[in-house]
């Protein structure tokens, strides 16, 4: 045996004795599969597609098929290991969560140990992360030497004291935006003066309705172009949505021809599609393989670059136009704040980097998701014209034929908003919410869960729990009403979340669902084209869950 096998054999062995030492140690973390030494549960990722089948995933998880989703298949290995389970993935423990009972107790009782968010390679390579106060620099791991690129010449470190002083307070926070941000000051700082800025702009106001209806003037003649030929509302409902939250953030609203517009929405959706591919997942496991030069590595980080380019070409264009005396939208609003910190505190966390961050957190999210949701209620009423043309009564005995939707009616429309209470209950759009982390070991349910283990919530499986929703995979709006048909508000129904991280932008995705999806049922009738495969509803899964395409023909009401 020569030098190298013996290296080699050695090193198999420590690394074994290391997966052992850890699995003693383990004593007490919830139940869950054996993983594999080193790479985990997510092993089976390196295997040809054929073999993948034969996984844990697949075959514990009640026979089903990886089409089905992630947050099928957890709640499907809770049949077998309870409601609380865990797994490995490479050297990180993962926490499920799949009832309401421990999703509550975990992210409302217990939210000062379960609101942080997981330090792992593939969100810190995404989103950059520099640092973060009283642990030390902790940039993003670097590529092997053959996968980066050639140095040239560093730039000179600047000579102004200021600029200087500038660049070591951004190294010393961890620039993760809102949703990834790790929970502490930081984090609670940038996220109430965007909540309060975008409050300033109309959110969760009435101000902000006549925006949200003058976007719909847009779709409604975008639709009506369509005449009675089946079409896609995919790119009209993204565009309108995402239109919405430049307004607010960007100060402008974007042609529904504008090809870079176009080009950044797809990209984003795409992003959103890949990011639990897998192969990136593995990433976590082996941080170099971001920088591999091909497959959703390559994909992931182009389209980083894209949307990178497109963001800080806007920040840029507001720095440049800024009115001191006269803020137009959230960035000019984070712009000025920015000057004012930078005068009393020069470690303020408050700096272009974040607005980047912040900037992307809100197109992202503020697009995506309601988007999903919207296109979920057009299905499901295509699917179920029964419940549209209840809808459509109600909207035509409150509002009538004329008269654009606004929110002072919505109290009187409970039907409406049961319907769109009971889609969004089967399509929760972010099904495993965003990973948490645990910041201390605590005990959740008799069980021991360390420091430093990520979390996931699995919304889908609250919604979908027998033991609170009668007959929980059929398509009811009635169960949100009582029987006078009055609105019933059910605490495990938690489409935004719950605790201390639920969506900022839950009020405005509430006013967009519901003028929209009450101005889209006032104009139109939707239905299926005839002789159309009924489109799966299962969903398309990413970070967050998306509609399989589909095909409507309208019919002006």
């Amino acid at each position: 045996m020569g030098p190298a096998e013996v290296l080699l054999l050695g090193l198999a062995a420590l690394l074994a004795w290391a997966w052992l030492r850890r699995r003693r140690r383990a004593r007490g973390l919830p139940p869950g599969p054996t993983p594999w030494p080193v790479l985990g549960n997510f092993g089976f990722a390196l295997l040809p597609p054929r073999l993948r089948r034969g996984s844990w995933l697949h075959r514990r998880a009640a026979g089903a098929d990886a089409a089905v989703g992630p947050p099928r298949l957890l709640a499907g290995l809770a049949r077998e290991y309870g409601s609380v389970f865990s797994f490995s993935l490479g050297p990180h423990l993962v926490v499920v969560l799949n009832d309401f009972r421990s999703v509550r107790q975990a992210l409302v009782q217990q939210a000062a140990v379960f609101s942080d968010r997981p330090r792992m390679p593939l969100v810190s390579l995404v989103t950059k992360e520099k640092g973060e106060p009283g642990l030390g620099p902790r940039g993003p791991p670097r590529p092997p030497a053959s996968l980066r690129p050639r140095a040239g010449r560093l730039p000179s470190a600047p000579q102004d004291p200021r600029e200087q002083q500038r660049r070591r307070s951004r190294v010393a926070v961890a620039v993760h935006g809102i949703v990834f941000a790790h929970y502490g000051p930081v984090w609670r700082q940038q996220r109430k003066f965007s909540h309060s800025t975008l409050r300033h702009f109309g959110l969760g106001k009435l101000s902000l309705e006549p925006k949200i209806i003058e976007e719909f003037k847009y779709v409604k003649e975008e639709m009506q172009k369509h005449g009675a030929v089946p079409f896609s509302p995919f790119p009209i409902v993204s565009k309108a949505v995402s239109n919405i939250i430049c307004s607010l953030c960007f100060g402008q609203r974007f042609d529904y021809n504008d090809t870079e517009f176009k080009k950044m929405l797809d990209l984003m959706s795409r992003a959103l599609e890949i990011c639990l591919n897998t192969q990136l997942l593995l990433v976590n496991i082996c941080s170099w393989l971001y920088y591999l030069p091909f497959g959703p590595f390559k994909e992931l980080r182009q389209i980083e670059k894209d949307i990178t380019t497109f963001l800080k070409k806007i920040i840029k264009d507001h720095r440049e136009s800024l009115d001191v005396e006269n803020p137009r939208d959230f960035i000019d609003m984070y712009l000025l704040h920015m000057e004012e910190e930078r005068k009393s505190n020069s470690d303020s966390s408050f700096n272009e980097d974040y607005l980047f961050y912040i900037i992307g957190d809100l197109f992202f999210a503020g697009t995506d998701t309601t988007t999903n949701s919207l296109l979920w209620c057009l299905l499901y009423m295509s699917l179920n014209p029964e419940v549209q043309e209840k809808v459509h009564e109600e909207i035509e005995r409150v509002i009538g034929p004329d008269r654009a939707p606004s929110l002072t009616d919505k109290a009187q429309m409970p039907y409406t908003e049961a319907t769109i209470m009971e889609v969004q209950r089967l399509t929760v759009v972010v099904p495993l919410s965003i990973p948490h982390m645990t910041s201390e070991t605590t005990v959740l349910q008799g069980y021991t869960i360390p420091k430093g283990t990520v979390v996931l919530p699995n919304l889908w499986s609250v919604h979908r729990d027998p033991a609170i929703w009668e007959e929980p995979d059929e398509f009811h709006p009635n169960r949100f009403l009582d029987d006078q048909g009055q609105l019933v508000k059910k605490e495990a129904f938690i489409p935004f979340g719950i605790g201390k991280r639920v969506c900022m932008g839950e009020q405005l995705a509430k006013m967009e669902l519901f003028l929209m999806f009450a101005s889209l049922i006032q104009s139109f009738k939707f239905a299926l084209p005839k002789d159309s495969e009924t489109p799966l509803l299962t969903g398309r899964y990413g970070l967050t869950l998306a509609p399989h395409p589909f095909n409507v023909i309208i019919s002006k009401r």
